[in-house]
C-alpha cells in the first residue's frame, strides 16, 4: 500500500485531528529510533499502551522502510557527529581484515552520534510531522462535514 493511499485512510478515521496527529508523531519517532529491528513491535505497544489508533502509528512507523532507511540513518549520524563535536564521521575501516568479531569494533565511533542522531532527528521529525497531520486531518474532516 502506498504511502498516499495510507494518508487517505487516516483522513477517514474518525478521531480528532489532535490523537491522530499524536499518534502519527509518535510512530514517526519510533521508526526514526535507533533501535532496528523493534521499529514495528514498539509502534504496535505503544499504540495499545497510550490508546492510540495501531493503523496511524505504524504509518508514522513506516517512514523508515528499506528505501528511507539508509538516507534517514545517515543524515541522523552526520548530525549527530555535528552535535557531538566530532570531526571526522567516517572512520577509517581496514576492510581487509574485518571479521565478524571485529566489526563491532570498527564501527564503535559511529554508535553515540548514530544515538544521538537518530532521536534527536526523530523528535524533530515527530514535531513537525504533528504539526502536519493535526492541520491536514483537521482540514479534511472540515470539509467532510455537513455544512
Amino acid at each position: 500500500m502506498k504511502f498516499k493511499d495510507r494518508l487517505r485512510d487516516i483522513l477517514a478515521i474518525k478521531d480528532s485531528p489532535h490523537r491522530l496527529a499524536i499518534a502519527f508523531a509518535g510512530g514517526v519517532f519510533i521508526g526514526m529510533s535507533p533501535l532496528l529491528g523493534f521499529h514495528t513491535i514498539l509502534g504496535i505497544a505503544a499504540a495499545w499502551i497510550f490508546g492510540l489508533n495501531r493503523i496511524v502509528t505504524i504509518t508514522g512507523v513506516y517512514i523508515t522502510n528499506p528505501w528511507t532507511i539508509v538516507p534517514i540513518y545517515t543524515f541522523s549520524t552526520y548530525i549527530g557527529a555535528q552535535c557531538l563535536g566530532i570531526k571526522q564521521v567516517i572512520t577509517q575501516i581496514d576492510w581487509a581484515h574485518v571479521t565478524s568479531g571485529n566489526f563491532g569494533h570498527e564501527l564503535k565511533p559511529l554508535l553515540m552520534p548514530f544515538v544521538f542522531g537518530s532521536l534527536l532527528v526523530g523528535f524533530i521529525s515527530a514535531i513537525v510531522s504533528y504539526f502536519i497531520i493535526y492541520h491536514v486531518v483537521k482540514r479534511a474532516h472540515s470539509y467532510g462535514e455537513p455544512r
